[in-house]
């Protein structure tokens, strides 16, 4: 009868490193979690603002309903009382106009119902239907910039130092500490290995009845590697290229960034130019050219085309001010994710 034991000891430190990588990429989890979390985010807040745009769309487009319909009964009291072909054609005109705004809304409507059923998938408790989706408002939420100040003064040094702390970024960091510690780890395999053993054998006495010593062993055995250029050599490249591939994905990754901030700024400052200049004057101007050409053409001195394509007009125009708005708010959203941080260490990320 004989039983032993054996113990094989790692190369070098490749214990310790090990524990060492597996640590590091643990701690990758927290900050693609906080990723994660803020793409999340941007996402609900396109999809609630796809949704409020076809609502409040809609709304517009039912407020001068009541206009086109006045519209269509000007154009029959002027064919009733005058003759030719040029009042038929403005009864004309005006029907065709009001059957465009019916089809409008209905694209509207499924518009609405495409964005509000994404948008239940991330707001709606499970098993409820879409339909159980509450009323977006009717108002836009006060949707800020987390940091204004660097879309005026901040380089690129200064906006790199910032997107540093992004989670993103974090977390490429810690795959770049992991692969530096997978070629330390890798470069262990140039040490020995070195394995100690020991055996206790229990001999019966023989045949004779004569009594047999037992017998007692220990041993020591070791690997040592002579020729390294087809496995070892090629272990410790493979994990450099790996560690340089990762610091070049960071690289990409911060450049990425780093343009697509700046489209989203110039793309936010183009945006409230055109609000202000909404604002301010086309508004304005473009409701005032409708009563105009409203009162030119009860008074017999214009033309109804003229009349159909500026009410037309001040319609798109309201339409366009709330896209415009819309559109900045996004914007907004998207620049404010940038400016996410990874939660500190040993902080775990609110659900």
């Amino acid at each position: 009868f004989k039983v032993g034991v054996s113990q094989v000891f790692p190369r070098g430190d490749s214990r310790d490193l090990r524990q060492k990588q597996l640590a590091l990429e643990a701690r990758q989890h927290p900050h693609l979690r906080a990723q994660r979390r803020a793409q999340v985010a941007v996402e609900v807040s396109d999809l609630w603002l796809e949704a409020f745009r076809a609502a409040e769309t809609t709304r517009l487009i039912e407020q001068d309903r009541n206009l086109f319909e006045h519209l269509v009964d000007v154009a029959e009291s002027s064919y009733a009382s005058a003759r030719g072909g040029a009042r038929q054609q403005d009864l004309i005109r005006a029907q065709l106009e009001l059957t465009r705004l019916e089809d409008r809304l209905t694209r509207l409507d499924q518009q609405y119902a495409v964005a509000a059923s994404r948008l239940g998938q991330w707001l709606q408790p499970p098993g409820l239907p879409a339909q159980s989706l509450q009323s977006l408002g009717r108002e836009l939420p006060p949707l800020s910039l987390a940091y204004p100040q660097l879309l005026q003064d901040a380089d690129a040094t200064g906006l790199a130092q910032q997107f540093s702390k992004h989670p993103t970024l974090q977390s490429l960091e810690q795959r770049i500490a992991a692969s530096e510690t997978r070629v330390s780890l890798a470069e262990q395999k140039y040490k020995p290995q070195w394995q100690l053993s020991a055996s206790y054998g229990y001999r019966d006495d023989d045949p004779m009845g004569r009594d047999r010593a037992d017998f007692f062993s220990v041993g020591v055995a070791f690997d040592l590697p002579l020729f390294t250029s087809r496995r070892q050599d090629q272990q410790v490249q493979s994990a450099v290229a790996d560690s340089e591939a990762t610091r070049t994905d960071r690289a990409l990754e911060l450049r990425r960034m780093l343009a697509e901030f700046d489209t989203q700024r110039s793309r936010l400052a183009r945006l409230e130019r055109r609000r202000q200049l909404y604002e301010s004057r086309l508004l304005q101007e473009m409701q005032e050219q409708a009563e105009a050409s409203l009162t030119a053409y009860t008074n017999d001195e214009g033309d109804f085309a003229e009349v159909v394509r500026a009410r037309i007009d001040v319609l798109n125009t309201r339409v366009e001010a709330l896209d415009i708005e819309v559109d900045r708010l996004k914007t907004i959203s998207r620049l404010n994710y940038f400016f996410v941080e990874s939660p500190l260490e040993g902080q775990e990320v609110q659900p």
